[in-house]
């Protein structure tokens, strides 16, 4: 079926935003030309589209009004890949123009914080010029693919990379690149992503059935792109390094022995973003969808997209992610409605795969015959000072490709076998003697950038997971509990460190109070819950010591989460003081 765009006078503000906005390009271009120091709210919106968001500092709003407007800038990176060319050209970038930090995502991108907006053509230019690119990853749109950062040859990996690589090109909306290369570029088309050959071929079936929006700009999308934002990740069966569950579409790949793809499970509705006291909204895992042969997998991803970018809630954005039509609707009748209208080829039952692990990469690894790889913790992702130049000249004296991971690290790759020992050396210099060692707590602990830039912020985050977990740390041992737990934290209830999926969560609900999550898994298998609505940080230790007295007392059999899980809400509410 052809579907026709939305009556104009029938559109909310932000889908009437982006119908007048001649595919993501006004009034921003216009907006690049003035001498402002910030954006339009309309420019702002569309700015996201191109990868930015537009943040007031703070911490500067008093003492500096034109610095304290900076734009937070995100690349598009699909699995984590970042060429050395181009991390050399974002190292300078951050050095000269932002704020010295770049900044791994859970996504798998970087960050780069305090770009002033006089400044930003220039950082988006130079980050196109050198093999990277920013389009898509932010606004109502795909946004940038996951899958697992290992650089392994052998078994399902290199499909698994090769699939998100094409998902990427084959989501990657067609008028705004045009508009992207316009604004950041001055409309050098030598820039287009240039899509394989089975990529351009599922791209040609944008403009057929129930796939086609109806737009000859952009078949797939349509002129005011999808509801909200839209996030695929792929993996191999047992490997859940990229939160499977939390995502719009997740894949899981089978492959021949010999490395073919044979096909995929496919998962969908998974999303974390939440408001705190509206029940309407909330965390959700996703539903099983089906098992998918390989040659139809692009074109169950497209028709997938095309479902949410026709049912998806336009009218309330808070209620327009895919996650709230599975719910509102079903599973039953979204795979109904998909094999119906958009997408003709069978859908099967799952394959059965083996019990996912939260994988991490750390440490020393073998890529391929001479070939090794490091994968180096980074807590809360950070690269500044002393660490991010060391990198520097290990990534330029070696032409180190980099990738990174969903839990904020870094994984260097390439590594020849005659590099080895003096790329040991020099880790140690920077602080990484035992690399694959972190301690427990931190291994797998995430946090969200929150205070001082985050305009969605209530309290604090990055800054503060340091000294929590050492709090935690410290709390463990006075107990004499050896086993370690999942531990995630974020400034507000929107998710960006994906917390309703850990077995303890700080979820920002107030200055210095937080909302108490528990009940995930160390695999990322389980929703978490919340126990305590406002939770004063100072009084985490004496809120949460009688269960982890529980925990020990039933003999450290089961992880935290699962004990928490196996207590029930009435176990654990009887546990917890009654001032939480």
């Amino acid at each position: 079926m052809d579907v026709a765009e939305p009556q104009t006078n029938s559109l909310s503000k932000a889908e009437q935003r982006k119908l007048d906005s001649d595919h993501l390009r006004e009034p921003l271009l216009t907006e690049l030309g003035n001498d402002e120091v910030r954006f339009s709210e309309d420019a702002v919106q569309l700015l996201k589209f191109h990868g930015s968001y537009q943040q007031h500092h703070r911490e500067l709003r008093k003492t500096d009004k034109v610095r304290s407007w900076q734009m937070m800038l995100r690349l598009r990176s699909p699995g984590g890949r970042i060429p050395a060319q181009l991390f050399l050209a974002l190292d300078e970038l951050s050095n000269r123009i932002g704020d010295g930090t770049l900044r791994t995502t859970t996504r798998q991108a970087f960050q780069m914080h305090g770009i002033p907006k006089a400044d930003l053509k220039e950082v988006i230019g130079t980050i196109v010029r050198n093999l990277g690119s920013t389009l898509a990853a932010c606004g109502d749109i795909n946004r940038n693919v996951m899958a697992p950062p290992a650089p392994f040859e052998k078994g399902g990996y290199p499909a698994a990379r090769q699939l998100a690589d094409e998902i990427a090109d084959l989501l990657s909306p067609e008028a705004a690149e045009g508009s992207y290369l316009d604004l950041w570029v001055d409309g050098d088309l030598s820039y287009r992503f240039k899509p394989s050959k089975a990529v351009k071929q599922v791209r040609k079936r944008q403009s057929e059935g129930g796939v086609f929006s109806g737009s000859e700009a952009e078949p797939l999308y349509g002129d005011t792109y999808l509801p909200r934002k839209f996030k695929v990740g792929v993996t191999v069966p047992g490997d859940n390094s990229i939160d499977l569950l939390t995502q719009d579409i997740g894949l899981v790949v089978f492959t021949h022995p010999s490395g073919e793809l044979k096909g995929c499970n496919v998962y969908v509705g998974g999303g974390m973003g939440r408001t705190h006291n509206k029940d309407e909204t909330f965390a959700r895992i996703a539903d099983p969808l089906g098992y998918v042969a390989a040659e139809h997998v692009l074109d169950v991803v497209q028709s997938i997209l095309a479902l949410q970018r026709d049912h998806g809630d336009r009218i309330i954005r808070p209620h327009a992610r895919m996650k709230y039509l599975l719910h509102d609707k079903g599973i039953q009748w979204f795979r109904q409605t998909l094999q119906r209208d958009y997408f003709k080829a069978e859908l099967t039952g799952l394959r059965n795969e083996p019990k996912p692990k939260l994988l991490d990469y750390l440490g020393w690894h073998r890529q391929r015959a001479g070939l090794w790889f490091v994968g180096l913790p980074l807590l809360c992702g950070r690269l500044e000072g002393e660490l991010k130049q060391g990198l520097r000249q290990l990534v330029e004296t070696y032409q180190l490709e980099i990738r990174l991971t969903a839990n904020q690290d870094l994984l260097l790759c390439n590594i020849g076998t005659a590099q080895r020992a003096g790329i040991r050396s020099a880790l140690a210099e920077l602080g990484f003697e035992v690399p694959e060692s972190p301690a427990p707590l931190a291994r797998h602990a995430i946090a969200c950038p929150a205070l001082p830039t985050c305009g969605l912020a209530i309290t604090e985050s990055e800054r503060i997971l340091p000294n929590v977990l050492d709090r935690l740390d410290a709390q463990l041992r006075r107990l004499e509990i050896e086993k370690s737990l999942l531990v995630r934290m974020t400034g507000c209830p929107n998710g960006c460190a994906r917390p309703y999926m850990a077995e303890l969560a700080l979820v920002g609900n107030g200055v210095n109070q937080y909302q108490l999550w528990l009940g995930g898994t160390p695999n990322l298998q389980n929703l978490a819950r919340p126990y305590v609505e406002k939770l004063p940080l100072k009084d985490l230790e004496q809120t949460i010591e009688p269960l982890l007295l529980s925990w020990k007392a039933a003999g450290g059999r089961r992880s935290f989460g699962d004990h928490i899980n196996k207590l029930g809400d009435q176990g654990v509410a009887e546990l917890l003081p009654t001032s939480a």
